[in-house]
């Protein structure tokens, strides 16, 4: 099984990436909210952790191998978990990831049924069910889990404070995330989307010049 795959991003669709390993291309499907996220990595070398399962029935005899993918092992274990839910297949679960895992696992953690049928593919009776099986088992990955926050995140806007949880959602520690928001916003104050303010805080933290 492929548990990671490194190389250089091709391609992006609305639901996949095409990543080159040497003189392989491999397709890969993406959450939603991961798509725009990537935009501008496309033609660079990027790390992903990866899932594989088959699509369709050994019945039927056509079996298609597929291969998911995730910035982080904290992506993927929080996948497995959502999937294992009743009513939510791999294809359903990539789709209605449209906003950061960790919104995600807060708004399970919290029974915030608003926040869960917002998103695609998810309706009331489907998100009562994934509140009823996850709450409880998703605290490790919601947004706002941690007790210690940083004296700046009183003063951050509402896109500064979205890129904040995303970036502790795939990792990154409180403090540095918060620091290197700042940096960015300061270098470039006419952003007002986290989907540009996440892209460039990391490209700060590499040392490549934004």
């Amino acid at each position: 099984m492929i548990a990671q795959i490194s190389g250089k991003l091709v391609s992006l669709g609305s639901e996949t990436g095409l990543v080159q390993v040497g003189q392989i291309c491999y397709e890969i499907l993406l959450p939603g909210y991961m798509v725009s996220l990537l935009s501008d990595r496309i033609g660079k070398d990027v790390t992903l952790c990866t899932l594989e399962y088959y699509e369709g029935s050994m019945a039927g005899g056509n079996l298609i191998p597929q291969m998911v993918g995730f910035l982080c092992q904290a992506e993927k274990d929080f996948f497995k978990r959502y999937t294992s839910v009743g009513g939510i297949g791999i294809k359903k679960g990539l789709k209605s990831l449209a906003l950061p895992i960790g919104t995600i696992a807060a708004a399970v953690e919290n029974g915030d049924e608003k926040t869960l049928i917002a998103l695609p593919g998810i309706g009331k009776r489907l998100a009562q069910h994934i509140i009823a099986e996850l709450k409880g088992k998703l605290v490790q990955f919601a947004v706002g889990s941690e007790p210690s926050r940083t004296s700046d995140e009183g003063e951050m806007s509402a896109h500064q404070l979205e890129a904040l949880e995303i970036l502790i959602a795939w990792g990154e520690k409180r403090i540095e995330a918060a620091e290197l928001i700042k940096l960015a916003c300061k270098k470039h104050p006419q952003i007002k989307s986290a989907e540009e303010l996440v892209p460039l805080v990391y490209r700060l933290k590499q040392g490549i010049e934004a």
